[in-house]
């Protein structure tokens, strides 16, 4: 979501194609090979950008491109949703746009109410089957409509999905309660989207207030294009929107930690993350080499049981977001 020409409706914080190509292949180069994009980032531009890149730097058996399907392409019937038509339609769009002949991870970006879960599982099925998906994921929804996904699928025989990306950070735990318990019962790898709550958990509260000082994703260091996003991150707004002073003592527990460990605050609040039995890998958002640095060395760090309870110990329940 990093990689996108604003021009073409990314947000005004994205990456243009050159410094998007730093990035990919310093993650390359570090022994990163999971990527993460979807057909309406950019318009489609991330994609183009990460495709390109990848046939540049990489050995395309060696890593993992993932993508998403639902949102609406242009304007118009038929451009989004999660029918036969919009799903075979768009995979193959995408497969365009990356260069590649294959998908390893097809995601359905979000639940479709207005289709027939069981039309949506027989076209995923399809894409597997014809040899251009490898594999199946799913993104935010209800516990009870992924298990209803993965029940109907089992049932009929058709692919079953693999993967869970969901919303799950320190400052939003709900899926706690029931998403993450239904996909450890089910082998579900999940991968968190937000690790780091648009940047919320990479930088201290501000004095005397509510809001957090500095404008990066995952590193204490001001810089422009981070600044753009905090100002111009309408939806990242949204996911938070009235719960800025509880989640001030959990941002405050995270700088904490991170003064003791002297350590960034975003490699804790990803050691966290990672330390949750149920999380295969949280999905990092990347707009300058620092960000990349700080998240690797979250690999490195092992929380004791003390500093755990000490960053989980002020939560409170918050209003499930990030499923529209």
């Amino acid at each position: 979501m990093s990689f996108g020409e604003p021009e073409r409706g990314a947000d005004s914080w994205t990456l243009g194609e050159s410094d998007s190509r730093l990035i990919i292949k310093a993650a390359l180069e570090a022994g990163i090979n999971f990527f993460d994009t979807a057909n309406v980032y950019s318009d489609g531009g991330s994609e183009e950008i990460l495709g390109r890149a990848l046939r540049d730097y990489a050995n395309r058996d060696e890593i993992v491109i993932a993508t998403k399907v639902f949102g609406p392409m242009r304007r118009g019937p038929n451009s989004g949703g999660l029918s036969r038509k919009a799903i075979l339609a768009e995979a193959e769009a995408s497969l365009r746009r990356l260069g590649t002949d294959y998908l390893d991870v097809y995601q359905i970006h979000r639940w479709d109410p207005r289709t027939p879960i069981d039309e949506t599982l027989a076209a995923l099925d399809s894409l597997v089957r014809s040899g251009k998906v490898r594999y199946l994921g799913a993104s935010s929804m209800y516990a009870w409509q992924f298990s209803k996904a993965s029940y109907r699928a089992a049932m009929q025989g058709l692919t079953e999905f693999v993967s869970m990306q969901d919303h799950y950070n320190l400052l939003n735990r709900e899926e706690e309660r029931e998403m993450l318990p239904l996909c450890e019962d089910l082998g579900v790898g999940v991968l968190p989207w937000s690790p780091l709550a648009r940047g919320r958990l990479a930088r201290p509260v501000a004095a005397g207030t509510a809001e957090t000082a500095g404008p990066t994703e995952t590193s204490g260091t001001a810089d422009a294009a981070a600044t753009a996003r905090t100002r111009d991150d309408a939806f990242g707004d949204s996911l938070y929107a009235g719960t800025e002073v509880a989640d001030r003592a959990v941002i405050e527990a995270v700088a904490a930690t991170a003064r003791a460990r002297d350590v960034p605050m975003a490699s804790v609040a990803l050691a966290w993350l990672m330390a949750q039995p149920a999380v295969t890998a949280p999905v990092i958002g990347v707009t300058r080499p620092q960000h990349l640095t700080d998240a690797l060395a979250a690999c490195e760090l092992e929380l004791s049981a003390a500093e755990i309870a000490a960053l989980e110990r002020e939560y409170v329940p918050h209003q499930i977001a990030g499923f529209e």
